[in-house]
């Protein structure tokens, strides 16, 4: 395949869509929806525009991929956010029109369930931005994190290498969006131990591949892979989990059900996204946060010795459902350095 194309960023001043091709959730929760909206205007100069699925609930699939339509084929649109992710994607993409997409690309940033739209684009030839949504980083209690708003301007802005930094802290616990006083302070943060290195010997360059890694799994079992899995030798794996949190276990097995497809020993490098170890489900304290989050690198370790025992793996990178979060070109050129344990993305 091809390496894919980076669409035409925008400019301060340009208009850019805000779509919810998942979940309605402004619909629901306008207080972090509209802060991310003016965040939008006043930190980064650009112009919201939103589209009939933006702010309802229960949209169904065919309308969701009417307002992608309607967003990518407008000239006057230079962008295209996500308000948020969610947990149907999958069924908005057999209603997408690729040759309309193809023919009128744009930067698409999203993240989690935009994993599948993310994923689509780069079948189709493009580069997308795994990152920064709406309602949850640029409508971030407080203040948007510096490391995330630098990450994120640079990837709609910018071309051409940006080096990723560790987080000196980091943090998990959320507040109750339909409490107000959780928007009068950013979240707290705990320091960070930055990242761990795996097999860190050489210097690996790829275009990237990935997102999160319960979506991808759908994505398997709906068989909506469809690159041969050879497609991916040398490419830049990326991985990450929600906040559904899954088991150790259950991140071994999916990985296991990717190396029985002969995918997993195809990237010579993996990043490992800081897991998610909080949730109003899953309230753990810091040393439960710790222990989940080596339990899953002991998962995915296990999984790389059975089916990628020479794969470079770095682990709790800030990308994902971290805070802050840095954005992963899906597509775009990912340079990996062991020995100077140093990650660059090409935005």
């Amino acid at each position: 395949m091809t390496d894919p194309r980076y669409p035409a960023k925008p400019r301060p001043g340009d208009r850019v869509a805000v779509l919810s091709p998942s979940a309605g959730l402004p619909a629901l929760f306008p207080q972090p929806y509209e802060l991310g909206l003016r965040r939008l205007r006043e930190e980064f100069g650009l112009e919201p525009v939103e589209y009939p699925t933006t702010r309802k609930m229960g949209a169904s699939p065919q309308e969701r991929a009417a307002d992608l339509h309607a967003a990518f084929a407008d000239p006057e649109i230079k962008a295209v956010f996500a308000t948020i992710g969610g947990d149907d994607q999958i069924t908005v993409l057999p209603h997408l029109d690729a040759e309309l997409l193809r023919a009128h690309p744009k930067p698409f940033i999203g993240y989690s369930d935009n994993t599948n739209l993310l994923l689509h684009l780069r079948d189709l030839g493009l580069v997308g931005y795994h990152g920064s949504s709406v309602m949850v980083e640029l409508g971030r209690p407080g203040a948007l994190h510096p490391l995330t708003a630098g990450s994120l301007r640079a990837a709609l802005f910018t071309s051409g290498e940006y080096e990723l930094t560790a987080a000196g802290a980091s943090g998990d616990v959320n507040g109750p969006w339909e409490d107000p006083r959780t928007f009068d302070a950013e979240p707290d943060l705990e320091p960070a131990k930055g990242w761990t290195w795996h097999n860190a010997d050489r210097v690996v360059q790829g275009n990237s591949w990935g997102g999160n890694l319960e979506i991808i799994s759908w994505l398997l079992m709906a068989d909506r892979i469809v690159r041969p899995v050879e497609e991916h030798a040398g490419e830049v794996l990326f991985l990450e989990t929600s906040e559904d949190m899954p088991r150790a276990q259950d991140v071994y097995w999916i990985l296991r059900s990717m190396g029985e497809r002969g995918l997993l020993r195809q990237f010579p490098a993996l990043l490992m996204g800081r897991a998610k170890s909080w949730s109003f489900e899953k309230p753990f304290d810091t040393e439960s946060r710790e222990r989940y989050r080596h339990e899953q690198r002991e998962a995915v370790l296990r999984a790389l010795g059975e089916y990628a025992p020479d794969t470079m793996a770095v682990f709790d990178v800030d990308l994902g459902h971290t805070d802050p979060q840095l954005v992963i070109p899906v597509g775009g050129r990912i340079r990996v350095d062991g020995p100077a344990r140093r990650v660059f993305v090409t935005y």
